[in-house]
């Protein structure tokens, strides 16, 4: 039996520009054979969450303790974070080709964001306020909290239109478009990009080399 590859998350690249787009890159490869999913468990959501410095250190360690001793939490934990992941990742895509989410996800974003907010305190931050969660009241929701969020205030507060999704062949990987004239096209062109550059390559010179033989 083949052995799926290791988790990488917490190596993955943080390309997305915003968080809720950096979680949904955890699968990578969508629609394709090769598909991976590095969120596995709950404490790989946990790793992640660290990595993406959505949880600080402190908070990570207390989180990473409490699943341990309960494996029904970290159960839990990777229900809810799979199928937030999927609702923003069905969200994002749609709109970055042009369309309409749909009203169930929508209302399925606002319920996790409702849900995260009653262990979500309000804190002052640099002269105004900011939702702020602790590990110790509630590890699902101090991850899952500041990833709604995110993903609420590209829905309302942002231009939709730099919404964009990889153009790589099985990619599906999201991003912010933070460019000024909104071409960016890959998630990284170092390998979407060159890929689709040598693809392309291969196809022109394949009728020379067929004119050839």
């Amino acid at each position: 039996m083949i052995q799926p590859a290791p988790s990488r998350a917490g190596s993955l690249p943080l390309i997305g520009s915003e968080i809720a787009f950096d979680f949904t890159n955890t699968a990578s490869g969508r629609g394709h054979e090769s598909q991976q999913d590095h969120l596995r468990c709950g404490a790989d959501v946990v790793v992640w969450a660290r990595h993406a410095r959505v949880l600080a250190p402190g908070d990570g360690d207390v989180a990473k303790q409490m699943l341990a001793a309960d494996t029904a939490l970290a159960d839990r934990l990777l229900a809810r974070a799979l199928e937030l992941r999927e609702t923003i990742h069905r969200t994002g895509a749609v709109i970055a080709a042009g369309g309409e989410p749909t009203a169930e996800d929508r209302d399925r974003l606002t319920a996790e964001h409702a849900a995260c907010l009653t262990r979500a305190r309000l804190t002052p931050h640099q002269g105004g306020f900011v939702w702020a969660w602790a590990a110790a009241d509630g590890p699902a929701e101090a991850i899952l909290g500041p990833v709604t969020l995110s993903a609420l205030t590209l829905l309302t507060q942002s231009d939709l239109s730099r919404i964009k999704q990889c153009q790589g062949e099985h990619c599906g990987w999201l991003f912010f478009d933070v460019t000024k004239n909104k071409s960016r096209r890959w998630c990284e062109m170092e390998v979407c990009g060159n890929r689709a550059k040598q693809k392309a390559l291969r196809a022109r010179l394949r009728p020379r080399a067929e004119a050839v033989e």
